[in-house]
C-alpha cells in the first residue's frame, strides 16, 4: 500500500463524499495505491451513515465510529493503528486542507528522506483576532520549548513514514504535538512543507477558545511527559530531597542554638515552621515521585477506547 489517508471527523457529514472524490481524483491521477481511514469522533449527525455509504462503493474507504467523543488525539490514535500504508497522510474533514498536497508531502517522505513533513498554513483565511493571531503565540513558545523549528505545529496536513506513527502513542489532547512525541522516539528529521488552506466551504469550526488555554497546558504536560513520563522519581524525588534537606538542616541549626548557644524560644522563630513545612513538602513531594513510578510502570489502558462499530477493517 502506497499511502494511508487517515481523516478524524466530528460533524461533518457535508464535506465528506467531496473529500473523497477529490482524494480518489488525485491519488488515481498520480497512480498510487491507497486507502481513506475516517474515524468518527462520536458525530451526533449523519456522517457514520455516509462513511458507511462511501465505503460500499469504494472499498479502500474504511471507517470506524467511537461510542461517544473521545477528541482528535483518540481518533488520530486509532487510525494510526489501523493504516497501512508506507506513507500515512492526516488531514481534517472539513475540506480546509487540500488533497493536492498529497503526492509532494509523500514525495518528501521517500525522496527527500524526512521522517515527518508538518504542513504550514501560511496564508490563513481564519479570524485574525480570535484565531491567528492566538497560534502565533502559541507556535512561538511550542518552538521555544520543544526545540523544534515548526511554524504551524497544529497544521493537520502532516505526513508520515509508517514507522512513525507506529511507535508514537497519541492520548489525551497530545495531537497538536505529534513532532514532539515523534522527535522524543527518536525521529529527528523532521521538516515543514508551505500548503494551501482554504476557506471552510460546509458547516462551522468545532474549536474555540478553549483550545489554546489547553494547548499551553498540553505544551506544560507533554514537557513534563517527555523528559519525566518514564522516570518521574527523577523530579519529584529531586526536589522532594532538596526540601527535605532544607528543613532538616534548619531544623539542626535552630536545634544547635538551642542547646550551644542558648537561644530561648525556638518555636516562637518563624524559621522553625518553615523548616517543618519544607520537611512535609519534601516527604509528600518524594511519595508523589513513588506513586508515578508505580502508575507509569503498571499503566495497561492509557489508549482504551470503546469503538461501537467498524467498516472495511
Amino acid at each position: 500500500m502506497d499511502i494511508s489517508i487517515v481523516i478524524p471527523l466530528f460533524n461533518e457529514e457535508e464535506s465528506l463524499p467531496e473529500l473523497t472524490e477529490w482524494i480518489q481524483r488525485v491519488v488515481t491521477t498520480n497512480n498510487l495505491s491507497y486507502e481513506i481511514i475516517m474515524i468518527d469522533d462520536g458525530s451526533t449527525d449523519n456522517s457514520w451513515n455516509v462513511i458507511e455509504k462511501l465505503s460500499a462503493t469504494n472499498h479502500a474507504v474504511k471507517g470506524i465510529k467511537f461510542q461517544r467523543n473521545y477528541g482528535k488525539s483518540a481518533a488520530l490514535n486509532e487510525g494510526f493503528k489501523a493504516a497501512t500504508g508506507e506513507v500515512v497522510i492526516t488531514m481534517d474533514a472539513d475540506m480546509q486542507d487540500s488533497p493536492d498536497e498529497i503526492p509532494s508531502l509523500r514525495k518528501m517522505i521517500l525522496e527527500d528522506g524526512f521522517d515527518l513533513v508538518s504542513g504550514w498554513k501560511k496564508k490563513r483565511y481564519d479570524n485574525t483576532l480570535t484565531k491567528n493571531i492566538p497560534s502565533k503565540l502559541f507556535n512561538a513558545a511550542a518552538r521555544k520549548m520543544s526545540k523544534i523549528q515548526l511554524n504551524d505545529f497544529n497544521c493537520g496536513l502532516k505526513a508520515y513514514r509508517k514507522n512513525v506513527i507506529k511507535c508514537v502513542e497519541v492520548y489525551g489532547e497530545m495531537h497538536r504535538y505529534i513532532p514532539v512525541l515523534a522527535k522524543w522516539a527518536g525521529f529527528r528529521n523532521i521538516g515543514e512543507k508551505v500548503v494551501e488552506h482554504r476557506a471552510r466551504k460546509y458547516g462551522v469550526t468545532k474549536f474555540g477558545w478553549s483550545r489554546f488555554i489547553n494547548g499551553f497546558l498540553d505544551l506544560m504536560t507533554i514537557f513534563f511527559v517527555g523528559k519525566f513520563g518514564k522516570r518521574p522519581m527523577h523530579f519529584f524525588g529531586l526536589w522532594g530531597t532538596v526540601a527535605f534537606t532544607s528543613g532538616l538542616l534548619i531544623f539542626i541549626y535552630l536545634t544547635i542554638s538551642k542547646f550551644f548557644f542558648d537561644v530561648t524560644g525556638m518555636t516562637e522563630r518563624p524559621l522553625f515552621f518553615f523548616a517543618i513545612l519544607a520537611m512535609i513538602m519534601g516527604t509528600q513531594l518524594f511519595l508523589a515521585g513513588f506513586i508515578g513510578e508505580l502508575i507509569s510502570r503498571n499503566s495497561v489502558e492509557r489508549n482504551h477506547y470503546l469503538i461501537e462499530k467498524k467498516s472495511g477493517l
